[in-house]
């Protein structure tokens, strides 16, 4: 078991590149999704065609760039993960989604993915990049954060791997309200 006193967050810059890589691995962190699929302006098969190769340079430019917001979880010099945070209107995802309209509210903040190697779950981490997350949102200029995690069947919990946008608990943990959306979808939210 890792010390978890020992873990320390920062925002992402370019410069973290090379880390980002080292921590989503071969695979792309999520079968080849390197944090795109709220960035696409598309979805379906187009978006599972880019999957790989084309994610990863796409994510990289993203980064270079400054465009990708987040913070990464530091064990010493190794990133040990990864949450996707930034303003609600840089993720193409909602003017695409059914389920996920926005709600209303002005500087919303998204956090919309979290990325924690098996190896390293079950020690905070998560924790520690959601309220890190929230502090670079108000750093911004946040007025609310807002969440979309999980939610597990009645009685169920959810495997870790299918667990990207965060569990219930996480948020409520980080003082986060859940509010229904219209579809049904629950979303956490939070004002800064």
């Amino acid at each position: 078991m890792h010390d978890s006193t020992r873990i320390r967050c920062s925002p992402l810059e370019p410069r973290h590149w090379p880390a980002v890589e080292r921590l989503f691995g071969t695979r792309g962190a999520c079968a080849g999704c390197w944090c795109m699929f709220w960035r696409a302006p598309y979805g379906g098969t187009r978006f599972d065609a880019d999957k790989g190769a084309v994610n990863r340079r796409k994510f990289r430019d993203l980064i270079a760039r400054g465009v990708a917001q987040g913070c990464l979880a530091w064990r010493g010099e190794e990133a040990v993960g990864w949450v996707s945070a930034g303003p609600r209107e840089s993720f193409p995802y909602f003017e695409r989604s059914r389920v996920l309209a926005p709600l209303p509210g002005e500087r919303v903040w998204s956090i919309t993915c979290f990325f924690v190697p098996a190896p390293q779950r079950r020690e905070g981490i998560a924790s520690a990049l959601l309220r890190a997350a929230v502090g670079l949102a108000r750093e911004q200029g946040a007025r609310i954060v807002e969440g979309y995690p999980v939610e597990p069947k009645r009685g169920a919990t959810v495997a870790a791997a299918f667990a990207w946008t965060g569990v219930p608990a996480l948020f409520e943990r980080a003082w986060f309200s859940a509010q229904r959306h219209s579809s049904g979808r629950l979303i956490y939210r939070r004002t800064v």
